[in-house]
């Protein structure tokens, strides 16, 4: 249905309206502690539905809207200007986000499923939203499915998405999981709303519309499929609970972190798995873990080597811990920093940084200064003391404030355990 997705009839909800009533529920019980939201609208049937369904429902909070154009078809810029009109109709302010593409390499699609999360987030961080809805249904649950096992993902990936998640520094929810895209549909044909109708929704090209059209050839059961990912997410959370158990003892200090080497070597393979994972992002601060083959190796190494280096980080098992800390020549290489007008720098998103002056700059500290700074006194390990923060003027190093403290500067790390249980129980 290509009409344009403007205002419905009437915002009134009536009594016997079983997807607004059923949403609603999902809502307060996801949001309803949450006095601004963001809603993502593509302008389709899903995303329209929910805008509308929210707006019934969310009468008294702060709701906007934000479209991304990834400048992908020629129609997307006149698809977000009927975006920005349906929204606007109903009081919601809207705005439009734009891509553009830093290089042609890699998978286009993820590469513009990754930027639309990332522009949706810092939209929602500058207006201090709560939390961003998205419009995925029970049939994107299904096919996520199908399109994970084709891939041999194991049980996290089996679980399907989650209602709630953290990325980006934002909370993402999914209200509507629980609905099937044709229930939406006729809500909203029912209502008189339109929507857009994607074309590349047709592209064969692409793996989830390939997924799509087996499950209606095939006459697979979209509820059943997604009541597998519900089987499989209650796995999940008992893995997850085992790896909490298994991290007993723990010790986060200076942005890297110490397990338990015994309990660690004790756990079955999985429970080393996820450990390991949780550990390399704590260290590294990235958005999205190793790829498994890639674990599994260095779990295998870590029984034969003196230490494994994946993703920036060092895994070295030393006495009775698992050591894991940042990697020297990642630290090189992450981008020196200066500070802004309060004197503070974020750096190699581990380290927080405060004192600084105009004119110094943070970067990684390096090796070829350690022997000057008595770094053994530090306690730190030497590859460990190298990939610390320094501050520098210019060639100069000013300081060395995790080797030497100085009372000037103040230096925490961005992350603690709490954030690494958090990464154990991310979905």
């Amino acid at each position: 249905m290509a009409s344009d997705p403007g205002p419905s009839r009437t915002e009134d909800t009536p009594p016997n309206d079983p997807v607004a009533r059923s949403i609603g529920h999902v809502l307060t019980r996801l949001a309803g502690d949450m006095p601004r939201l963001g809603i993502a609208l593509s302008g389709g049937g899903d995303s329209v539905a929910l805008m509308h369904l929210v707006h019934g429902w969310g009468q008294g909070r702060v709701l906007m809207a934000a479209t991304v154009d990834h400048g992908l078809r020629p129609e997307a810029a006149d698809e977000a200007r009927q975006a920005h009109r349906a929204a606007t109709a109903l009081g919601i302010p809207h705005a439009t986000l734009l891509w553009q593409r830093d290089s042609e390499a890699g998978n286009l699609m993820a590469a513009a499923r990754d930027a639309r999360l990332r522009l949706l987030a810092g939209w929602a961080q500058r207006n201090n939203l709560d939390a961003v809805l998205l419009g995925h249904t029970l049939d994107d649950q299904a096919e996520t499915l199908l399109m994970r096992l084709a891939r041999g993902s194991g049980v996290d990936g089996l679980a399907g998405m989650a209602e709630t998640r953290s990325a980006f520094g934002m909370r993402w929810l999914r209200p509507m999981l629980g609905l099937s895209r044709a229930e939406l549909r006729g809500w909203l044909t029912g209502r008189g709303v339109g929507w857009i109708d994607d074309p590349s929704n047709e592209n064969e090209d692409y793996d989830r519309v390939r997924i799509r059209k087996a499950l209606a050839l095939l006459d697979l059961p979209a509820r059943q499929l997604s009541q597998t990912g519900a089987n499989m997410a209650m796995a999940r959370d008992a893995l997850q609970d085992f790896a909490i158990q298994v991290a007993d003892g723990t010790e986060a200090r200076n942005a890297g972190l110490k397990l338990p080497l015994t309990a660690f070597r004790r756990a079955p393979l999985e429970i080393r798995r996820r450990l390991l994972v949780a550990g390399l992002r704590f260290v590294s601060g990235a958005d999205y873990p190793p790829r498994r083959e890639a674990v599994l190796h260095a779990l295998g190494a870590l029984a034969r080597a003196p230490r494994v280096t994946l993703d920036g980080v060092i895994a070295e098992p030393r006495a009775d811990w698992l050591h894991l800390y940042r990697e020297p020549a990642a630290a090189l290489r992450a981008s020196p920093v200066m500070a802004d007008a309060d004197g503070v720098a974020l750096w190699d998103g581990r380290w927080h940084i405060s004192g600084l002056v105009p004119g110094q700059q943070v970067r990684a500290l390096g090796h070829d200064l350690l022997p000057e700074l008595n770094w053994r006194a530090s306690g730190l390990l030497r590859d460990e003391a190298a990939a610390t923060p320094g501050i520098w003027q210019g060639d100069d190093l000013i300081a060395a404030p995790l080797l030497k403290p100085q009372p000037e500067y103040a230096v925490r790390s961005l992350r603690g355990l709490p954030e690494f249980r958090a990464l154990l129980y991310t979905h």
